[in-house]
Parts: C-alpha cells; structure tokens; sequence
C-alpha cells in the first residue's frame, strides 16, 4: 500500500457533524453535480481529515463520472456504443454515490470504483 492510498487514518471515530456532512458530499451530486463535494472539500479540508477524505473521493468521482460521458458521447457518433456506456455510467452512479452516502453516514470511508484519483 502506497501513502497515496491511505485516504482516511485517525484514532478518533467521526463525529455526527462529520458524517452529516461527509455523506452531504455525496449525496448532494444528484441535485448540484461536483459543486457539491468541491464547495465541501474547499471549506472544511482543513477542519477534518474524515470530511475532506470524503470530498475529496467525491469530488474526484465527478470528475471522472463526467470524463466518462464525454468518452460514451464520442462513442456515440462513432460506434453507436456510446448510448450503452451512458446507461451502465448511471447504473453505476447512483449505485456507488448510494453506497458511499450510507458509508459516510456510517463513519466508514468509501473508495468510489473506476475513480480516476486526480486530487490527492
């Protein structure tokens, strides 16, 4: 395991404020897309280790969730396949963004598949 892979390491469990927010970074993206995690990571990165944690793979699964769609909308024009990546991006979206919300809510931490980790 690299030190680019631990995301989350404390002794001290997440507080409520924490959680609530955290799985506020998820769960918000279905209303306000990346400006979510973003507003949350920009805020509060320096006030817990568990919220920014949360933002930040949030945030970077945005990212990656919209670099995605380019590539299937590309695909649409070129190979027709572009419409089945759009149905398995949102099979996918809403599936792992559930998950992560229930684990921060937990006080877990959640690492978001296919995530291309570009905020370290």
């Amino acid at each position: 395991m690299e030190a680019t892979d631990i995301i989350y390491q404390e002794d001290k469990p997440a507080t409520q404020d924490e959680r609530t927010t955290a799985l506020l970074s998820h769960i918000l993206t279905f209303v306000v897309g990346f400006f979510a995690p973003l507003i949350i990571y920009l805020l509060k990165k320096d006030e817990s280790n568990f919220v920014r944690a949360h933002a930040r793979e949030s945030l970077n699964f945005q990212i990656s969730i919209i670099i995605y769609s380019m590539i299937s909308f590309v695909l649409i024009f070129a190979l027709f396949v572009g419409v089945l990546g759009f149905i398995v991006i949102g099979i996918l979206y809403v599936i792992t963004v559930i998950i992560a919300t229930i684990k921060a809510s937990e006080g877990k931490h959640y690492r978001y598949p296919m995530c291309i980790r570009i905020i370290k």
